[in-house]
């Protein structure tokens, strides 16, 4: 019986990893020798083909390589077509770079893979994390939790370094952006607040400085490249190339060719700081706004830790160490730290799974009744991390405004409001507002202002009631579990009793059907 491994599902890149014989959490290469596999899909003759080959398609068959899926997680109107006419949505294309990972996980350790702890953004919310579960699913994979990326980081970074106080994660990968600041003490790590951007990471980056690249271009006599399919690939392909260049070197010159005409065009890392300076802009505020929520200014934050990699920018470990004060960690690999605390948490649902822990410290035991081999301590003062997250954004129904003329006058009431512990359970009373009214409607919400314009509904669920007089008290219990999916039960406060339970089953994400059908396609498909 395998164990439990971490899943690093990013947005450029992924990584899986596990905590090895001697307790040590390690990177599991895949079976190109490689650490990292990126998160691409070449479809080849509607064969689907994961990883560097499929990477390096994406200029000579664009159309038929898809990349950035995870920025669509829970985007019902997102659709990718293959050139044979079949039709994949998001968590059916993450599914097979999760099935990927699962078939080289199992080829390097010899063993199945069924479960695995999945790394998020903090700021997913309900629906592309449920979108992420259903990909697991999809790809044979029991997922037993959905963790936090920055809280994964600091989890690895906490445990190998057994470290104590305030903990400030910045965590910019290639598609999404988080920063999380928790407390991490005696083997607590305790998220005191936490807020992102699900789109700004190093693809927006590539994408100013594509942009910046094509007018130069046009500037020198030559077509736009942002025109065609193949050439704004191939732009793209050397826009990321120049801008790694520009992490280790102050010029790079890049070589771009388009209708008859190639010319040789000179870059500066300063010219590129300057072109995306505004992003670097919004995380910097975020982060601040982070430390602010946390209850903190950056003198009360005593580690600032890099995670994903696009920290590897000079401009980003510059401008967080100017607004922190202190130089940030430079002693964890931003791209593998996430996947390594997946590690940590998966081994942690392991220990969770067995019944009883041995003499001599290694955890043996039954796990659903069948005998499990014994499982290693991690090698650390910090043997039983525990982890204590909060909600990434509020949870909250739209109810008629008190005293107001119509009962078009809505207003968003926050029931759960971010930065809450999870898991939560608070609840809120509504009064009826008609005489003899029979129905009882619940609109739950996600976002934190009382405006419906500036939140989102997530689901519905409209239940029969007694005939009471107008102002009847109702109770509105929302719970949010470990994973941050959402729970209801509605209490009628006249008669004490429960009238219903429902969960949310987000309208932006796949039915059951949809799900297994998908599984069903899956166990068909030859992944390479």
């Amino acid at each position: 019986m395998g164990h439990t491994i971490g899943i690093d599902l990013g947005t450029t890149y992924s990584a899986a990893a596990r905590v090895n014989d001697l307790g040590k959490p390690e990177i599991v290469v895949n079976r190109d020798g490689e650490r990292l596999t990126p998160s691409v899909v070449l479809f080849q003759d509607e064969l689907p083909i994961v990883g560097t080959m499929a990477k390096r398609s994406a200029v000579t068959a664009p159309l038929d390589v898809v990349q950035f899926v995870k920025r669509s997680m829970g985007d019902p109107s997102w659709k990718f077509e293959t050139s044979g006419g079949t039709t994949y949505r998001p968590e059916e294309i993450s599914a097979i770079i999760l099935r990927r990972i699962k078939d080289d996980v199992e080829l390097a350790l010899g063993s199945p893979v069924t479960d695995a702890v999945v790394t998020v953004p903090a700021y997913f919310d309900d629906a592309p994390r449920r979108a992420t579960i259903d990909a697991g699913r999809i790809a044979g994979l029991n997922v037993a939790r959905v963790l936090n990326e920055p809280t994964a980081a600091a989890l690895a970074y906490g445990v190998e370094h057994e470290v104590e106080g305030t903990v400030c994660v910045y965590d910019l990968g290639g598609g999404t952006f988080d920063v999380t600041v928790m407390r991490v003490g005696g083997g607590d790590f305790d998220v005191l607040a936490t807020h992102g951007d699900r789109n700004l990471g190093g693809f927006d980056f590539d994408n100013l400085l594509m942009r910046l690249l094509d007018e130069r271009f046009q500037a020198a006599g030559g077509p736009s490249l942002l025109d065609g399919a193949e050439a704004e690939a191939d732009l793209r392909e050397k826009a990321e190339i120049a801008k790694r260049s520009l992490t280790t070197v102050e010029q790079t010159r890049v070589v771009l060719s388009g209708g008859g005409v190639s010319k040789v065009v000179p870059l500066t890392r300063a010219e590129f700081e300057d072109v995306t300076s505004s992003l670097v802009s919004r995380t910097r505020d975020i982060a601040e706004m982070v430390v602010g929520d946390a209850g903190l200014d950056w003198p009360g934050v005593d580690h600032v830790l890099l995670a994903g990699g696009s920290t590897r920018m000079p401009m980003v470990r510059a401008m967080i160490g100017k607004v922190a004060g202190r130089e940030p960690i430079r002693t964890v690999n931003p791209d593998e730290v996430v996947a390594l605390g997946a590690a940590i948490q998966a081994h942690l649902v392991d220990l969770d799974k067995v019944t009883g822990e041995s003499t001599n410290g290694s955890a043996s035991g039954t796990v659903d009744g069948i005998s499990a081999e014994p499982l290693p301590v991690l090698a650390s003062a910090v043997t039983r991390p525990r982890v204590r997250d909060v909600t990434s954004q509020g949870l909250g129904a739209l109810a008629v405004r008190r005293g107001a003329a119509s009962a078009e006058d809505v207003e968003n009431v926050v029931i759960i409001p971010a930065n809450t512990k999870i898991p939560a359970k608070r609840g809120q009373v509504f009064e009826t507002i008609e005489n003899n009214q029979t129905r009882l409607k619940v609109e739950v919400t996600q976002g934190d202002d009382d405006d419906p314009d500036y939140v989102r509904a997530i689901g519905e669920q409209t239940f029969d009631i007694p005939p009471y007089p107008a102002g009847a008290p109702f109770e509105v219990v929302y719970a949010y579990d470990i994973d941050q999916t959402v729970f209801i039960e509605v209490h009628d406060k006249t008669s004490g009793e429960r009238i219903g339970t429902f969960e949310v089953n987000n309208v932006a994400t796949m039915a059951e059907g949809e799900v297994a059908s998908a599984t069903d396609r899956m166990r068909l498909l030859d992944i390479s």
